[in-house]
């Protein structure tokens, strides 16, 4: 009954906001459509073919992985308010590479997903998922897509008016989030511009509905009901200062940033902290509790003091260079050079004790040319090279420190051809990993290389196919882990033995688009050999035994949308995504489950513009071994908006969300922690000022 009450209630918002259209369209016949950007939205370029901007990213939320989820085929794999990593078509981690302005975060956060990947959504211009051929410019192995986040920290091109800038404030009640962010851009001279950003963000522990922690007391246990998710509080300060060299045919800049990220570890538990391994079984003391018991408990925290539990305190300062030179030389339209240098290090605390401390420290520089048209094929050619050595200590210190050595050489080559625009791209990789013990040495080459044609056999028709064969090379964790990680509930064994993922890719898609009605499929399929995958060995309780090993393994998938302008003011869109994995015959962990939804865009007039959106998240029960079925769940959505000016050329954006309204109790599946339910109802409201 509530499952239909809280649909139904669903559907009647959606239907009173569509039924007042008709009203609206007779007597709004005149008001000018503006361009809504919706989920999945595919973008001119089609290399870049989802698109998140920079209003929209100011009205989402603070992570990188939740920032995205609402995307088609992209999931979160959320470890509290601090950390979130996109899943794209079922791939995560090293898998989904993340990019600034196409250079190497060089964080720690492909490591595990309690460490939080380095980018600030709120101080970003925009969000690109790129797929096919040109994710190979960037990183390989990167199936379901590439994540590259654009930044203005670097200025690129002089402000109008001498100046130009922007500023925000927000608060979330579902976790007392206070939100504050301001970026300034001065033109110092008529050649030279400096930039200022930053951002400041503090967050409780998040409400969630009907949540139950269970707490045990020697021989008896409480069931205690919390409001809150013990240690999912959140705070960060970031600050970024930017200069540079701009002329008629380029720029020259460079940047410092430092950031500082302190957030809780929620489900973390003391009680396997001296587990150990017996062979390859686990042996934590007095539980004997292996296998698929039908002991599901939580093992969380009940409501804490801010730092009472299991956090994490992260420091980074980063210095980068960048430049573009247009028309450097004969035969070459523009260069373009990245280098930075990133001093990273994170504690792991517990309590006010540090546990664990991980430390990285990194170089990564490129160089790019695009050469002009060659019978017709234009294209981008470069080198990359990157070192990141690490050092972990204290209790968790799961591998001896290493250091890891990577030098690439890439291309993308692009030809219009009458109907027909083909992509072709490759990369080849050489890694060398040094480790300090007696395990061996790493070093490999990766080879990968794809190829896309898109066809506009009729006016706004397009059939595309993209195939690749991608190669990955194993991390310094896949090949040296040997020791208890409390964070994700796993005592981590690596496998020096690994050799380079491959996989070979398809992916078939068909879109149409006019001015009033759109349409698209996206179907796709990877075959893996050799896949690295962490295999669940034992179990105690919710501690597992995990080990690095390879297999064969396929995902496969589809997406959809279709959308349809039925008045000036309203837009419907209904949309769905699917991914299945499985690993030698068996289902993949951690994979999410399939989505529907529709959602109503509304452009009022000149000012006014709101949304309303309603999707289900359907039971996943094609588990792994030694993993649980995730309940499904509804989420309804609605935002309004409006934009003002000030000034002549000045404005301001007041926005209002009401976000999960039906307060349906969310598990991510997709999460190490899918035990512990996400944020319940809850409401946000800020403003943007740009001058």
């Amino acid at each position: 009954m509530k499952k239909f009450s809280q649909s139904a209630l669903a559907l009647a918002v959606l239907s009173i906001l569509t039924n007042s259209s008709w009203a609206e369209e007779a007597s709004s016949t005149a008001i000018q459509l503006a361009t809504i950007t919706i989920a999945a939205e595919v973008s001119d370029d089609l290399a870049a073919v989802q698109r998140v901007d920079q209003v929209q990213l100011a009205q989402s939320a603070s992570t990188l992985g939740e920032a995205l989820q609402g995307e088609l085929g992209i999931a979160a794999s959320s470890f509290g308010a601090g950390s979130s990593r996109p899943v794209i078509r079922g791939q995560d981690g090293a898998r989904v590479k993340v990019t600034a302005n196409g250079s190497e975060t060089m964080d720690v956060s492909s490591l595990s997903p309690d460490h939080a990947i380095t980018v600030d959504p709120q101080l970003a211009e925009k969000i690109e998922v790129i797929r096919g051929p040109a994710t190979l410019l960037y990183g390989s192995g990167s199936v379901g897509g590439l994540v590259n986040v654009t930044d203005s920290k670097i200025p690129t091109q002089m402000p109008d008016k001498g100046y130009a800038g922007q500023a925000g404030v927000r608060y979330n009640s579902g976790n007392d989030e206070k939100l504050a962010h301001a970026g300034l851009t001065v033109g110092l001279s008529d050649h030279v511009a400096v930039r200022i950003e930053g951002l400041s963000r503090k967050a409780n522990n998040y409400i969630t509905p009907d949540y139950t922690v269970i707490e045990e007391h020697g021989d008896h246990v409480h069931n205690v009901k919390s409001r809150r998710v013990g240690d999912s509080f959140a705070e960060s300060d970031n600050v970024n200062l930017g200069l540079s060299w701009i002329g008629e045919r380029g720029f020259a800049g460079v940047s410092y940033s430092k950031r500082n990220d302190q957030y809780g570890l929620p489900g973390h538990s003391h009680e396997h902290e001296s587990c150990h391994l017996h062979g390859l079984s686990l042996y934590c003391g007095g539980h004997d509790d292996h296998g698929d018991g039908d002991d599901d408990h939580d093992h969380g925290h009940g409501e804490h003091g801010e730092h009472g539990g299991a956090w994490i305190d992260l420091a980074s300062e980063r210095y980068d260079f960048r430049s573009e030179l247009n028309d450097p030389f004969n035969g070459f339209d523009k260069l373009r050079v990245q280098a930075s240098y990133t001093d990273y290090h994170h504690d792991e605390i517990d309590g006010d004790v540090t546990k664990t401390r991980f430390e990285s420290k990194a170089y990564d520089a490129r160089v790019e040319l695009d050469h002009i048209a060659v019978a017709g094929w234009t294209g981008t050619w470069g080198v990359q090279g990157s070192q990141q050595k690490l050092d972990l200590t204290g209790t968790e210190a799961i591998f001896a420190p290493n250091k890891t050595q990577k030098y690439s050489l890439f291309g993308l080559e692009q030809k219009q051809w009458r109907d027909l625009r083909f992509d072709l791209g490759t990369r080849l990789d050489y890694q060398k990993i040094d480790i300090e013990s007696k395990q061996k040495n790493f070093d490999g080459t990766a080879f990968s290389y794809a190829g896309a044609a898109h066809w506009d056999f009729a006016p706004d028709y397009t059939l595309s196919l993209t195939a690749s064969h991608q190669e990955r090379l194993p991390l310094a964790q896949e090949l040296y882990s040997n020791g208890v990680h409390v964070a994700t509930n796993t005592y981590e064994l690596g496998n020096d033995q690994l050799s380079k993922e491959k996989s070979n890719n398809l992916e078939l898609g068909f879109k149409y688009d006019d001015q009033t009605l759109s349409y698209g499929l996206n179907v796709y399929h990877n075959w893996f050999d050799d896949y690295i995958y962490a295999k669940t060995l034992d179990r105690v309780e919710d501690f597992r035994l995990i080990q690095y090993q390879q297999d064969s393994a396929k995902f496969y998938g589809a997406e959809g949308t279709i959308a349809y302008q039925f008045s000036p003011i309203y837009k419907a869109t209904v949309f769905g995504d699917y991914v299945r994995g499985k690993i030698d015959s068996e289902n993949a962990p951690r994979v999410p489950a399939g989505r529907l939804g529709t959602k109503l865009d509304a452009q009022f007039d000149a000012h006014w513009k709101g949304s309303a959106e309603y999707y289900h998240v359907f039971k996943q029960d094609d588990i792994s071994a030694y993993e649980r079925s995730t309940q499904g769940y509804n989420m309804l959505n609605l935002g309004l908006s409006y934009t003002g000016q000030y000034k002549a050329a000045e404005e301001y954006r007041v926005f209002f969300n009401a976000n999960n309204l039906l307060d349906d109790k969310v598990y991510q599946h997709a999460s190490f922690l899918a035990q512990i339910p996400q944020m319940g109802r809850n409401f946000m409201m800020g403003i943007d000022v740009k001058f």
